[in-house]
């Protein structure tokens, strides 16, 4: 009878190719998060996962600070999308498509706070450019009538929006009083909005131009746009 010789390098793999059921690994499957990040930093709120999560969570008492923050914070995410959308249509600059259709979103997540502490919604049926607090009304006007000068100057816009969200939301959060489903939803739109200031800054820096944050300090600034872009892991 002849032996037949299998070299160990073989047998090695046989054993970890072959085995029982122990031996097999059973591949961890990425968890959904609230927030969808592609590589340019475009950053949406998955409105599914959103409604899950907020499924778990109680529905507690909204002081009147926490009140006021939905309803404005409702309508500054509108104002991000309606600018960037003007402001795509003007100048055809996909960064502003992309971000739009990503605050759609953000503005569709606030909804669904104000629809789970039954709130009026401030923005029913205000079309593009229209809105209920003075104050926006004032800055889409101002934000708009600066964007149409040239593309440069929209770019800036799009940077200084998503500073003031970050800065607006900080606030905001520092006025929860237990409400575990607005911080969840306050800190994925502030993660969004840091990515959207990356991918503005990156567009103006390509285009060979500077900028200098106008809300956030200069070291708060810094660190944002010198570093990654966030995935949503919330």
């Amino acid at each position: 009878m002849r032996w037949l010789t299998v070299p160990l390098m073989s047998l090695a793999l046989l054993t970890g190719c072959g085995g029982g059921d122990d031996d097999t690994v059973t591949p961890v499957m990425p968890q959904p998060t609230v927030l969808d990040v592609d590589d340019s930093g475009t950053s949406s709120v998955s409105l599914t996962v959103l409604s899950q999560q907020l499924a778990t969570l109680p529905v507690g008492t909204l002081s009147a600070d926490e009140e006021a923050g939905l309803l404005y914070m409702r309508e500054e995410e509108k104002l991000a999308r309606d600018v960037y959308l003007t402001m795509y249509n003007l100048w055809g600059q996909q960064v502003f498509e992309n971000i739009s259709e990503a605050e759609e979103t953000h503005a569709e997540a606030v909804k669904m706070l104000l629809d789970r502490y039954n709130l009026v919604d401030p923005v029913g049926s205000n079309g593009i450019g229209v809105f209920t607090d003075p104050q926006l009304q004032t800055l889409y006007d101002t934000l708009v009538n600066q964007g149409t000068t040239s593309l440069m100057e929209a770019l800036y816009v799009g940077a200084a929006i998503e500073e003031l969200d970050i800065v607006d939301i900080t606030a905001e959060e520092a006025k929860i009083e237990n409400n575990d489903d607005i911080a969840l939803v306050y800190a994925n739109l502030k993660k969004g909005s840091r990515n959207h200031l990356r991918a503005f800054y990156r567009n103006i820096i390509r285009a060979g131009g500077s900028y200098t944050p106008q809300y956030l300090t200069q070291a708060e600034f810094d660190v944002i746009v010198n570093s990654d872009v966030e995935r949503g892991s919330i």
